[in-house]
């Protein structure tokens, strides 16, 4: 009974997912930007394994975002030059404010005067676990100390990493601040030199689009229908665009054309 009283206690103190959200809510107009409000708790069929998600982030500077699955949240970091497979390369990862699981699926554009405007591509996503086990547990005990070991599970994020807390915070000043982290590469069978991890992989884990490809998606660009070669991600290598003006003059023409030949 006393066991079963204090792990009741404890679950009243763990924040729910929507009080965990409230910086985020706080930055955005949900009448502007379609990133997701968030708020859905997992089943219990679909916690077994925690995800994680990596999103190329084209905003006032270009940077990735590491995002992990923790207590029906994503607990983030931005990540200003991108995760790299170099032991010996130490990248810089700013704590950011939590973000909801539905933003695993977010791709696309925030608007222009939006908090974090710009294109977001889904550069990988997979699953993690802390390296001595113990699920969730685990995650937060490294998170505690500052030292979380973690194995991903993606396509491109593989093998052993740690993200290890520095002395240093975020900056903007205020209590809402959060701490500076180092992501880092351990030796293993996936390690790479230097930047090649995101150098050879430059388009969408889902859609395979490059980031001109997904900004480009808008009123004043047309694609051309031909398809081109692909990469070795299977996605196309080049894709013309033209404007709007130029895409009528070429239907003008094939009228014509079209017209002549009958």
């Amino acid at each position: 009974m006393p066991a079963k009283t204090t792990a009741k206690k404890a679950a009243k103190k763990k924040a729910s997912a929507r009080e965990q959200l409230t910086e985020y809510r706080r930055k955005r107009d949900f009448k502007k930007t379609a990133e997701p409000e968030g708020g859905t708790k997992r089943s219990a069929r679909d916690a077994k394994k925690l995800e994680f998600v990596i999103q190329k982030h084209a905003a006032t500077r270009l940077h990735f975002d590491l995002r992990l699955e923790l207590d029906d949240v994503m607990k983030s970091w931005a990540v200003p030059k991108g995760p790299s497979a170099d032991p010996s390369v130490k990248r810089l990862a700013m704590q950011v404010e939590d973000h909801p699981m539905e933003y695993n699926t977010f791709e696309g554009t925030i608007p222009k005067g939006e908090y974090g405007g710009g294109t977001v591509m889904l550069w990988d996503r997979g699953w993690y676990e802390p390296e001595k086990g113990e699920g969730e547990d685990g995650v937060r005990e490294g998170l505690k100390k500052g030292d979380l070991k973690i194995i991903f599970h993606g396509k491109r994020m593989k093998g052993s990493w740690v993200l290890v807390r520095t002395r240093g915070w975020g900056g903007g000043g205020g209590s809402g601040d959060k701490p500076s982290w180092l992501l880092i590469k351990h030796r293993d069978e996936h390690v790479e030199p230097g930047d090649a991890l995101v150098e050879n992989h430059r388009t969408s884990i889902v859609t395979r689009r490059t980031m001109e490809q997904i900004g480009g998606a808008t009123k004043e660009k047309v694609w051309h229908s031909n398809r081109p070669a692909e990469d070795d991600d299977g996605a196309p290598v080049r894709k013309t665009t033209i404007s709007v003006a130029e895409a009528r003059a070429a239907r003008a023409r094939a009228a014509a054309k079209a017209a002549k030949d009958e």
